[in-house]
Order: structure tokens, then sequence, then C-alpha cells
């Protein structure tokens, strides 16, 4: 399957940077695949059946949320393209019900990157991109916001 950008791009215009989400999107489903074979674990050492079978009951759900939450953020980063062209910015989301955002660089006022200290280790944030006579989008924990910044403003 072609991506987005792929798709739209005009005569002429030529892909300057690309991210996607980060992959912080998966930690629900990691620390949940920790406790259900933690839970299943405490299950094998149990000698009393009514642990063993609430720890494996309990691994059996959690593994189900984890399942979930796996599917869930690999179909979100999947889905998600945020692409910097030399003439525009382009953020897609979706994939039967899609939301673009599109803004021409010399319509780019500012760009803001917020970032949480966890965000500041593991590299990642939201950035801000503030159009003139367009308004504002947010893009929400994307990888490398700075150097996606950095890749709209430097011309």
């Amino acid at each position: 399957m072609a991506r987005y950008i792929d798709e739209i791009l005009q005569p002429g215009e030529r892909v300057l940077y690309s991210t996607n989400a980060h992959w912080i999107f998966h930690l629900p489903a990691i620390l949940a695949w920790i406790v259900a074979l933690a839970l299943f674990v405490v299950s094998r050492q149990s000698d009393i059946y009514g642990v063993m079978i609430v720890c494996l009951f309990g691994s059996g759900l959690v593994a189900l949320a984890a399942l979930y939450w796996t599917v869930k953020g690999w179909f979100h980063r999947f889905t998600t393209e945020t692409d910097v062209t030399n003439l525009r910015v382009v953020h897609k989301t979706g994939f039967i019900k899609r939301r673009t955002f599109e803004m021409a660089l010399d319509k780019v006022e500012s760009v803001d990157v917020n970032q949480t200290i966890l965000g500041r280790i593991l590299n990642y944030g939201d950035v801000t991109i503030n159009g003139v006579g367009e308004g504002r989008e947010t893009i929400s924990t994307i990888a490398s916001p700075l150097a996606f910044r950095s890749s709209i403003t430097t011309r």
C-alpha cells in the first residue's frame, strides 16, 4: 500500500522530512505483556490451586488487554503519516475515517514544540503549527519533534 504523501505530491514537490507517531504508543501494551507474563510465572510457581487458577485467569485477561493495546498502537502508527515537503506540511491520520491537515510552508508563522521530561529522554513530543490566517494545528506524540520543527523552519 502506497504512502499517502506519495499519492498527493505535486509536480516538482519533494519530501524533505518524514516522521511518525512515537513508539511510546506501545508502552501500555508492553507493560501489560510484562504483567501477563509475571502472573503466568506466579501461577506456575504456586502450590496452592486457588492462587494458580486466579493467576492463570488474570494472566489471560491481561494478555487479551495487551493484545488489544498492541494492535491499537500498531494500527495508529501504521495509519499516521507526518511529512514536510519543499512546499507544505502534511499530516494524515486514520484509515477508513481519514483526517488530513496540510499547510503551505509560506503560511507557517511559528512552530512550537512541547516535550515532557520523558519526552525529552525518549525524543518525542507535541508540535503545534501556527499558520497565518489558517489557524493552529497540534500534532501529538511524534518522534523527533525538534528535527521536525527544524525541517519546517529551515529553508
